[in-house]
């Protein structure tokens, strides 16, 4: 039986070592750092009993992963909690726009937008799993939903602003729309800058955004769990060098890397044109991150922010789209727009009794050494006036620092690559999970679909690779 080895313990890679188990193959899992999950990791980066999630913290896409669901994780010990409210995006008038997982209690919320709202995210929610299937595979194959596809496409193709201007009326319901959008990273009138906000919002009120209890690394324990009583086993603390060290070097081999590690561990076993391709692929934005330590709730001015797990700070549509537009120019927006959780109005255990972690992070240029704690801290200090003097301790982390506690997070870019157009269609190259070499797969977040804790680049490498060998 063929040997498959998987280099990186993410989520990706785990989920490849899980099916790859499952289809039957011995799998061994190589990880350099000492506590597997890359960026689905949870660390006591302030003070002791404070603990915070080093990378991802909410996770609709996890709860939400076809693959995920298939493996039954809660067998594994994993435990979702789900807020009162999904999120909540504060305007500077002490009030908020919310998501609640029910579309139905959502709608009165956006006052003359509640039918356009409705009629775009309804059909999608109401079909999460077959939508899901489509949305979370490269984005040229044939879909099983067509005309589901077809509907959402229509209106994922769009830029953010050209989509938001055409749909809805009131700048609030634009505004949280551009919250939405905005997690891609990418400008928000750029093409296709419109996809993420509606499988976010499609998510929201379908599978909701919940966290799992105890943090990320619950959600990459589960997983291990899952691998282990598959028999495949995993070696943390081993960083991979090169291919040609591994203990089984012409096993089939999966690689949750992006393109610069694999060139820089197996680039004598691709051809010379694959090694270009994967040269050219582009990095995007960096990310500013914040762990903080507090000594009591967040003083929001809006109410419903004290229920929201998540919170999007950014203003107006027309703020968030400067500040993310500043982005690609190189520059550091004065009024960032701030991605916000509060696990712990949820999870209390993630802090002593009566205390709290906050995970604050915005988008910088990519391997940026700017410092943006204090814009960071503005944007917060601006819809909960009092933030700073509840702050016992913060973990500040540039993208230098995020690096190189996760090499797969090149420059601070967490979605493993640039979501430009080229790099949409064709991630990292047309041959998507395939290389050069046929004994070698990628299965990172710089292959379809992307970014976020869903494991499906790992599972679609897997598939990749049994079409091959007729398995």
């Amino acid at each position: 039986m063929t040997q498959v080895s998987v280099i990186g313990a993410g989520p990706n890679g785990l989920s490849a070592a899980i099916y790859a188990a499952m289809a039957g193959f011995p799998v061994e899992v190589f990880e350099a750092q000492p506590i597997p999950g890359g960026a689905a990791r949870t660390l006591p980066l302030t003070l002791p009993g404070f603990l915070h999630d080093f990378g991802s913290a909410v996770h609709p896409m996890a709860v939400g992963s076809p693959f995920f669901r298939s493996l039954r994780l809660e067998r594994f010990g994993l435990n979702w909690i789900y807020p009162e409210i999904q999120l909540a995006h504060p305007f500077d008038d002490g009030s908020a726009t919310v998501l609640y997982q029910d579309l139905q209690k959502t709608a009165p919320n956006l006052g003359l937008d509640s039918p356009a709202w409705l009629r775009l995210m309804r059909p999608l929610a109401n079909r999460w799993w077959d939508f899901a299937d489509d949305a979370l595979s490269p984005i040229l194959r044939f879909p099983s939903q067509p005309f589901l596809m077809a509907r959402f496409g229509a209106n994922a193709m769009l830029p953010a602003q050209t989509f938001a201007n055409l749909h809805f009326k009131l700048p609030r319901t634009r505004a949280l729309f551009a919250g939405l959008a905005a997690h891609s990273s990418m400008e928000l009138g750029a093409p296709f800058s419109s996809a993420i906000g509606l499988v976010l919002a499609a998510a929201a009120h379908s599978v909701g955004w919940p966290i799992p209890q105890g943090g990320a690394q619950s959600i990459t324990n589960s997983l291990i769990a899952c691998l282990n009583d598959l028999n495949g086993t995993i070696h943390t603390s081993h960083p991979v060098h090169s291919i040609d060290n591994l203990p089984h070097p012409n096993s089939l081999t999966f690689c949750d890397l992006t393109p610069r590690q694999l060139l820089r561990i197996a680039g004598n076993r691709l051809t010379p044109e694959y090694a270009r391709k994967l040269q050219s692929f582009r990095y995007g934005p960096g990310s500013f991150k914040i762990d903080y330590a507090l000594s009591e709730p967040v003083p929001w001015r809006a109410p419903e922010c004290r229920k929201a797990l998540t919170l999007h700070l950014g203003g107006s549509f027309e703020e968030i789209a400067r500040s993310e537009a500043a982005i690609s120019c190189g520059d550091h927006p004065r009024k960032p727009f701030v991605l916000v959780s509060q696990p712990t109005i949820c999870d209390p255990s993630r802090a002593p009794q009566g205390q709290h972690v906050l995970w604050a992070y915005c988008h910088i240029p990519n391997d940026s050494p700017f410092d943006m704690t204090e814009r960071i801290e503005n944007q917060i200090e601006r819809f909960a006036p009092g933030f700073r003097d509840c702050i016992l301790a913060r973990h500040i982390s540039s993208p230098g620092t995020l690096e190189s506690m996760d090499e797969n997070l090149v420059g601070g870019d967490i979605n493993g690559g640039a979501f430009n157009l080229r790099q949409l269609f064709f991630r990292p190259t047309r041959d998507y999970y395939s290389t050069s070499n046929p004994h070698i797969y990628l299965c990172s977040a710089s292959t379809p679909p992307g970014g976020g804790v869903h494991g499906m680049c790992g599972y679609h490498a897997v598939e990749a690779a049994l079409l091959t060998r007729g398995a």
